[in-house]
């Protein structure tokens, strides 16, 4: 699939705004420590991915009530949903100049009903000239996403006889439906019942 950049402008692409605010000092230090780890642009995505995926539990695995929606919430409080997680790494990504944006799947169960909006993130490394697709969301069992530039390893791929899709849209912010969800939510278990159903 090819992905469709929704400003034609790759500077918003490494902007901050209030949610994904990689200028406050939360995402600045955790920046800065993951890139004492990385040589390179792309050594320093792979571990910033990696450090979302793995080090920020997805809160429907680990049970945490809290929602986080600020990158620099969901650092500080190691929790977050996909949409959270998302827009931690895209927050991690731009405070090191790497251009990146928020996409996303429609996904069922596998009948095809409770369609629901999941979060991923896009990103291009210098010397590429695509983006590319990457799923913080965390493993789990029959879960196993990889940062990947070539080969997609998502968590999960679209079905589309179930009518899931691929969004091509790369976004800038998050979009709208997506952000009154998590500011809008009580608790996970109020956000469950809100959950976007399409974009």
């Amino acid at each position: 699939m090819e992905l469709i950049q929704q400003s034609p402008h790759i500077a918003d692409y490494l902007a901050a705004d209030e949610a994904i605010d990689h200028r406050h000092p939360v995402v600045r230090r955790t920046a800065a420590d993951l890139a004492h780890q990385a040589d390179d642009a792309y050594t320093y995505a792979r571990t910033a991915f990696e450090y979302v995926r793995d080090t920020v539990p997805h809160s429907a695995d680990s049970g945490d009530p809290r929602v986080a929606w600020r990158a620099s919430d969901v650092l500080a409080t190691r929790n977050g949903v996909c949409y959270a997680k998302a827009i931690a790494l895209t927050a991690l990504l731009r405070a090191h100049g790497v251009p990146a944006g928020l996409c996303y799947q429609r996904l069922t169960d596998d009948d095809g009903t409770t369609p629901v909006v999941h979060g991923l993130v896009a990103l291009r490394l210098p010397g590429h000239d695509r983006w590319a697709r990457v799923d913080p969301r965390g493993n789990k069992p029959g879960v196993d996403a990889r940062f990947s530039l070539d080969t997609e390893r998502l968590a999960w791929a679209v079905r589309e006889e179930l009518g899931e899709v691929d969004y091509p849209a790369v976004h800038t912010t998050p979009p709208v439906e997506v952000l009154h969800a998590l500011r809008s939510a009580r608790d996970r278990a109020d956000l469950w019942r809100n959950l976007p159903t399409r974009l």
